[in-house]
């Protein structure tokens, strides 16, 4: 997700400086969440990313983009090997950690409160970090090194050891660390401790307001915080999760991940729960992901149609209508982003006191794309509200009418140029996919025409749909690339076209797009079969990028509903195994290494496993 056009440049550290990078995969990463804010936790145990104590809120720990911006490691302190999983039906994390001396697990999860069940999962979040070891065999020595840095580690705060642990003080927040082992304190708090077999030692790091006094939780109370967590996620599994599908326990697991990137409060999802985790190692494509862009978060509510029944729905519309809403006569484009609670002006700045990961400069936070035109956020929203449209009776009717809105102004604005999915910097132009998106956003606003007390509107809607369809076919092929390619009048290859049969507008099986399909797999793949977005061509970014697993599950897709469902099902499964020990994707492959890059867990990605999974699925029962 690109930011607003301009230059961009390499950013390096002052002359003398030296840069300290951090080096931990992105894979080694796993995901907590409490659908307020996320944490990500390495196979080490440090917990090296966590912002309080929302998604969008400055990071405490930030390790994975720079060393001094924080951590919080436990770990055994002899060599040991290391596995780990969510448990069943969960969010939390259970690593296990064995030593030549006895073995320990560690089980990590955010809070999400101690009623909260089902749909209220998360609502009254303490904004709590909680850890628990277990040592399970022999005896296992423990070392622990809290290292808070507020503001990206712009920070060194206050420690002060208190009964019960340790309280921090510094920028807009205060930390308590729940703990039963004493800490040795300087820079940081560190701790050394040794466990046998049926010990068990609970720590809890809670965030409140600066000057806030935070509770120091007994063991007990930490456990049951941890109990009750575990039986939140289930509770939501139970109402939501029912698809009985090929590969159902990867759908079900992207379905709560992408539950995970939902901030309850608002119904907002957020792209990914990272910043600058770089699409390029070294390079400056290194974007802030912790909002709500309409596209991602409308396509999130059509995969969990497939991976998680969301009856939430009814919330993400009600705050998309909130968000967008004008006061009458004042015509404004649709803005293609927010912030979760609906903030408007996401203004981008550099963080130059952070190397970033693996050097990869500039660290961003904001994201300027949300100055841009998008004209595709039509198409993806009225999708979505198709998809959902039993939930759409309990809508009020400024939802219903902004949803009627969003059709209109696809109708009137169809024709203009725009800066496409990929958020070129470069000049706007026709892109393919914006236009096919239009008529997306028309098509499905007919079929709602009556559940949006729009009826009255059906012969334009139904006018500007055919004159879309007209404009691409007449535009959007191009005999010298074989293929609908991705701008009127262009001959550049591009992933996004193969969304064209996946959304209906034409069969997959029809002479052009079977020629697509093919000239795609043939021509913006790499030798693996992972498909790239486009052809190489000047974006108005220096450096490269991997390719894209959404690209990728798109054509697995589309494959399978040109009938070519074997294809389909050997390219999922390469897609797929991209996927880390605890099954998260990020958004790229890098083309040499099969490095994961880009922010991580990547919900674009996460739902192009659904639907593809989904398209497969109904293919091979078709067969049948």
């Amino acid at each position: 997700m690109r930011s607003d056009p301009g230059e961009v440049r390499a950013t390096r550290p002052p002359p003398g400086e030296r840069t300290i990078v951090s080096d931990q995969a992105i894979s080694d990463y796993a995901l907590l969440s409490d659908c307020q804010t996320a944490a990500l936790v390495s196979k080490e145990g440090s917990v090296d990313w966590l912002c309080l104590p929302h998604f969008d809120a400055s990071s405490v720990l930030g390790r994975i983009l720079g060393p001094e911006a924080g951590h919080w490691s436990l770990r055994p302190a002899d060599t040991f090997t290391a596995e780990r999983r969510y448990l069943e039906r969960t969010m939390v994390l259970e690593s296990e950690f064995a030593t030549p001396a006895g073995t320990v697990t560690l089980t990590d999860a955010l809070a999400s409160g101690l009623t909260e069940r089902g749909h209220e999962l998360g609502q009254n979040a303490p904004h709590l970090l909680l850890r628990v070891l277990t040592c399970t065999e022999g005896t296992v020595r423990i070392t622990g090194e809290f290292a808070p840095r507020p503001e990206f580690g712009l920070v060194r705060p206050l420690l002060i050891p208190i009964d019960g642990g340790l309280r921090c003080h510094g920028g807009p927040n205060t930390l308590g660390l729940s703990s039963p082992v004493p800490f040795i304190v300087s820079d940081a708090a560190r701790c050394h401790f040794t466990m046998h077999a049926g010990e068990q030692v609970a720590f809890a790091l809670q965030h409140v307001p600066a000057g806030g006094i935070p509770t120091m939780w007994s063991q007990g109370e930490i456990l049951r915080h941890l109990d009750d967590t575990v039986a939140g996620w289930r509770s939501w599994c139970a109402l939501h999760q029912s698809y009985r599908g090929p590969w159902h326990e990867l759908v079900h697991h992207s379905g709560r991940v992408l539950q995970a990137l939902t901030f309850q409060p608002t119904g907002a999802i957020v792209a990914a729960p990272t910043t600058s985790l770089p699409e390029e190692v070294g390079g400056v494509r290194n974007w802030d992901y912790r909002y709500a862009w309409v596209r991602d978060a409308s396509l999130t509510l059509d995969a969990l149609w497939v991976a998680a029944c969301p009856d939430e729905a009814e919330a993400f519309f009600r705050w998309m209508a909130q968000a967008a809403a004008r006061a009458p006569g004042y015509c404004r484009e649709l803005q293609i982003m927010f912030g979760i609670r609906g903030e408007p002006d996401l203004s981008e700045r550099e963080l130059p006191h952070l190397p970033g990961w693996r050097g990869s400069r500039p660290v961003r936070v904001g994201n300027a794309a949300w100055q841009q035109r998008q004209l595709d956020v039509y198409g993806e929203l009225l999708s979505a509200a198709h998809r959902l449209r039993e939930h759409l009776p309990q809508l009020d009717a400024p939802t219903k009418a902004f949803l009627a809105d969003v059709a209109d102004s696809a109708a009137a604005r169809w024709r203009e140029p725009d800066q496409g999915i990929w958020e070129m910097r470069g000049g706007p132009q026709h892109f393919l996919y914006s236009k096919l998106m239009c008529w997306v956003a028309l098509d499905r606003g007919l079929a709602l025409a009556e559940e949006l007390s729009a009826t009255d509107r059906v012969p334009a809607w139904t006018a500007a749909r055919q004159e879309i369809r007209a404009a691409i076919e007449e535009n959007g092929w191009s005999e010298k690339a074989g293929a609908y390619t991705q701008a009127f009048g262009s001959d550049v290859l591009d992933a996004s076209v193969l969304m064209m049969p996946i959304m209906g507008f034409v069969r997959a099986d029809a002479p052009r797009m079977r020629t697509t399909i093919d000239t795609i797999r043939d021509r913006l793949t790499d030798p693996e079969g992972f498909v790239y977005r486009y052809q190489v061509a000047d974006d108005g970014l220096p450096g490269r990028e991997g390719c894209f697993l959404l690209c990728t599950f798109w054509l697995a897709e589309a494959m399978a509903l040109a009938g070519d469902v074997t294809a389909a099902r050997d390219l999922f499964d390469q897609a797929v195994s991209c996927a880390n020990d605890v099954g998260l994707l990020a958004e790229e492959i890098d083309t040499g290494s099969g490095e994961m890059l880009g922010n991580f867990p990547q919900a674009l990605s996460h739902i192009g496993l659904v639907n593809a999974a989904w398209a497969i699925s109904e293919a091979e029962s078709a067969a049948d």
